[in-house]
């Protein structure tokens, strides 16, 4: 679970990205399509939530899908929810663990890719409350196996940690579970993104702000020969495409 000096961190992270966010936000966008395809929302959502709104992608499609749902936008980073206010009937600068609502005030509460920043379990039970009964859920996330090639590149090279850790999707299912839902479905995929070099791939990830990854992080840059390391190990992963960035990617639906 992030601290709050990490979370601030994140929260930073995020706020510093936000003007090139949808630039370099492909993951996102495939991952909230997808998100959206497999959801079978049952009846039809009058009042949506979109716990982590980033820039307003999820709202976007959310009001193309449902035109006459009242949409309701949080984020922690402000600057972030600027640029989402036009897609949304309401924002509210609010942490998702502890949000700022009544309990159930929403038909549907949907999040993508932002659970993997909190802690799963706050998340979920509050997701829960402020759901109206029969309420449904969607959630996307990412699992432990993002960011393979990554880790494998650093193994050896120092003691810090270089990546997140991710959670399972038994913790997700779990989770859910403790804080009350049914009807659990996941879907689970691997969607892996190429990059002509190292340095590419890791412009990439700090242009969305994901390049906060809590405690343990190295505070200094790598030296030349650590460096150098590091980018020989990843090599041995390029394909014909490019150096493979890989998104263990997890879908969660659920019903209060």
């Amino acid at each position: 679970m992030p601290t709050p000096t990490a979370r601030q961190r994140v929260r930073e992270s995020f706020d510093r990205a936000a003007a090139s966010y949808d630039q370099a936000a492909v993951l996102q966008r495939q991952v909230g399509d997808d998100l959206l395809r497999e959801f079978a929302a049952d009846p039809e959502p009058a009042s949506i939530l979109d716990a982590g709104c980033g820039t307003g992608y999820g709202l976007q499609i959310l009001h193309r899908r449902w035109p006459t749902a009242e949409l309701t936008a949080v984020d922690f980073a402000p600057a972030m929810l600027a640029l989402a206010r036009p897609d949304a009937d309401h924002c509210l600068a609010a942490n998702i663990e502890a949000l700022p609502c009544r309990d159930a005030c929403f038909t549907t509460w949907w999040s993508n890719l932002t659970v993997q920043w909190c802690d799963v379990d706050k998340v979920c039970r509050e997701a829960r409350r402020v759901l109206r009964p029969g309420g449904q859920l969607a959630l996307s996330t990412l699992g432990p196996e993002t960011f393979q090639e990554l880790r494998e590149a650093f193994t050896g090279i120092d003691r810090h940690r270089h990546t997140l850790s991710f959670s399972a999707p038994a913790t997700i299912a779990q989770a859910l579970r403790d804080a009350g839902f049914a009807e659990i479905r996941l879907i689970r995929q691997t969607i892996s993104l190429p990059y002509p070099d190292l340095k590419s791939l890791l412009r990439a990830v700090k242009a969305i702000g994901a390049n906060a990854v809590g405690e343990g992080a190295r505070s200094g840059l790598l030296g030349r020969a650590a460096w150098q390391r590091v980018q020989a190990a990843y090599e041995r992963h390029r394909t014909p495409a490019g150096l493979p960035a890989r998104y263990d990617v997890i879908l969660a639906y659920a019903r209060k």
